[in-house]
């Protein structure tokens, strides 16, 4: 099967789950590109339908990764429909639609020694995404994300993770439900905050500890503030009194993890 036409069903419903009320409702979303496909196999996730478009395909990096999906959930189309549907400005050609899974904390699986990243209110769906593959990267046991003001399946989280989604364990949850499970776990928290009494590098994180992030306009709301073991802060020697959200959670978990060795 190709679709050719602009005016087509699956094409403009594409489009239209780059809406979060149309991801909850359909209960879908979209991932785009094959390598961050080929990571949401290797993670579990099931798929409704792949759509393929074959000249930017034989481009890719992941060729083997349409083995691995039943033939008929695979939709060719044409490259001027790829193009409608796609939501990045360069692409391998594949876009698929996957059904979400239930981000609970009671799913998380905690090693003996956990270190978690705890992210209040994200709003930005780059920085997220971000967090995410600085997640990955240092191999923390999970992102939990506390009141969110964005949806974790929006199409930028999942681009500018470059899958970290797919790859991370993350919940979604309230603040309350949040301290109630670093409680139950026994984990200490660590807040980052403007005006904290100790400096990010001089405490220590070899225990199960969390790092507890806030968002760049107004930082952490009192309750975290309160709740934390301590409150942290990276040094700023510039005019500048704070880092990208991102930027800063990638510092205090790199500090974490050069302490644990």
């Amino acid at each position: 099967m190709l679709i050719s036409s602009l005016q087509n069903h699956s094409v403009k419903n594409l489009v239209k789950l780059n809406k979060a009320r149309e991801r909850k409702a359909q209960n879908l979303f979209v991932i785009e590109g094959a390598r961050e496909l080929s990571l949401a196999l290797a993670g579990g996730y099931s798929l409704k339908e792949v759509y393929v478009c074959r000249k930017l395909f034989e481009q890719s990096d992941y060729p083997d990764v349409l083995d691995a999906i039943d033939d008929e959930k695979i939709i060719d189309i044409t490259p001027e429909v790829f193009k409608k549907a796609s939501y990045r400005t360069s692409s391998d050609g594949l876009i698929a639609l996957a059904h979400p899974k239930k981000h609970t904390l009671a799913n998380i699986n905690l090693s003996d020694n956990p270190f978690v990243i705890i992210l209040e209110s994200v709003e930005k769906p780059g920085n997220l995404g971000a967090i995410l593959r600085t997640a990955d990267a240092a191999a923390v046991d999970a992102v939990i994300v506390c009141d969110p003001q964005t949806d974790i399946y929006n199409p930028n989280v999942i681009r500018s993770s470059v899958g970290g989604l797919f790859t991370v364990q993350t919940a979604v949850c309230t603040s309350q439900e949040a301290m109630e499970w670093l409680d139950k776990h026994s984990i200490a928290s660590y807040a980052a905050e403007l005006e904290a009494a100790e400096w990010y590098q001089d405490v220590d994180y070899r225990d199960a500890s969390a790092i507890v992030m806030g968002t760049e306009a107004d930082g952490l709301t009192n309750s975290w503030i309160n709740y934390a073991a301590k409150r942290i802060k990276i040094p700023m020697s510039g005019k500048l009194d704070s880092l990208n959200v991102s930027v800063s959670t990638a510092i205090l978990t790199f500090e974490a993890m050069r302490q644990r060795g």
